[in-house]
């Protein structure tokens, strides 16, 4: 049949109508995106984002659950200690998610959760060091047994997310007025676990938490995100030699993790390096950890059989699947202290 030149003409019209539209929104969404983003930037230097954070703290709870019920369960649950971060895994996930729609689930089940996230996590450390001493030859032949033996950073790592629920639990919340800053104001009481504390050591507390309901410690997560470097790089290398590093990009994070924990000590004594190479190399870390996890993804749908159709197979005896996502979690540690701001 053929096309009259009337059609023509009249798509033309509709596709240029539908061109120019879509060109006068997209003008009208980027100012709405940048003001976005500059709210979002003055949230986090004011110290009013604990809903985002509970949610972040949740979402790393509930990778490192994962990533532990499937190495504990290669090992057969071999003790009654290795299902408690099985556990309290999902217990910060509950905790982070109920932080973020109720105030009170934020200053009293938040921060109990993640204090016993990050105890499970120095218990399964020790835990760790004492199966390593165990093996034939124990810490005389370290290079073999620890590459042999279960890994060692590895429980540590689960501390992230409880580190962030503590950080989250004394936050102020988006909606909070700017000016509402002290303990013992209608907006933000004095946590209970605070006051449980000995007197000394709330006096210390009460200075530091009140540096983070301000905004104001680039400082401690600088530092944190030096220490989360050191322990993914570490696990990474770990997990890369066993595999006997058979792609190239497996040295990724390895050769990376010496540049954020320089640029994360770094932070610590310089503003400079705070706004310029901290960022940097978080940026790079969060891509690394994502492209991370595709590989793993795709090592799993490649190299098991079922694949895609056998997921819990896969999730348990593949590459493991969210180690590179707990990478990244260094990365978004570092960008989000870049943001902040400085004690003093």
């Amino acid at each position: 049949m053929a096309v009259k030149t009337g059609d023509w003409v009249h798509g033309a019209w509709q596709l240029g109508r539908f061109a120019w539209r879509s060109t006068r929104h997209r003008r009208t969404l980027a100012p709405t995106l940048v003001r976005d983003s500059v709210s979002v930037v003055q949230h986090i230097r004011e110290g009013r984002f604990q809903r985002s954070l509970a949610l972040i703290a949740a979402f790393a709870g509930l990778l490192g659950g994962v990533e532990v019920t499937s190495e504990h369960y290669r090992g057969s649950y071999g003790q009654r200690v290795m299902y408690t971060p099985v556990i309290l895994g999902p217990l910060l996930g509950i905790a982070g998610v109920l932080g973020a729609i109720n105030r009170r689930a934020a200053r009293t089940l938040l921060p109990l959760a993640s204090c016993l996230m990050l105890g499970d996590g120095v218990l399964g450390f020790f835990f760790h060091i004492r199966g390593v001493a165990r093996k034939p030859g124990g810490w005389r032949i370290p290079v073999f047994n620890i590459v042999m033996g279960p890994p060692l950073f590895a429980p540590l790592l689960l501390g992230i997310g409880g580190f962030l629920g503590i950080i989250a639990s004394l936050l102020r919340r988006e909606d909070d007025p700017i000016h509402e800053l002290a303990w013992g104001t209608r907006w933000h009481r004095r946590p209970a676990w605070v006051e449980a504390l000995p007197r000394r050591l709330t006096r210390e507390g009460f200075v530091v938490g009140q540096d983070i309901r301000e905004g104001r410690f680039q400082r401690i997560l600088a530092g944190a995100t030096a220490l989360s470097a050191l322990l993914n790089g570490a696990e990474a290398l770990y997990s890369h030699y066993k595999n006997r590093f058979s792609y190239r990009i497996q040295w990724s994070p390895i050769l990376l993790s010496p540049a954020i924990i320089a640029a994360g000590l770094g932070a610590i004594w310089s503003k400079q390096v705070a706004r310029t190479w901290l960022p940097i190399v978080s940026a790079l870390a969060l891509l690394d950890g994502a492209v991370g996890f595709g590989y793993h993804l795709r090592g799993g749908l490649r190299h098991h059989p079922g694949g895609i159709k056998q997921p819990l197979h896969m999730v348990m005896y593949g590459p493991p699947l969210f180690a590179p996502l707990l990478y990244a979690a260094t990365g978004f540690i570092g960008l989000l202290a870049s943001l902040l701001r400085r004690a003093d």
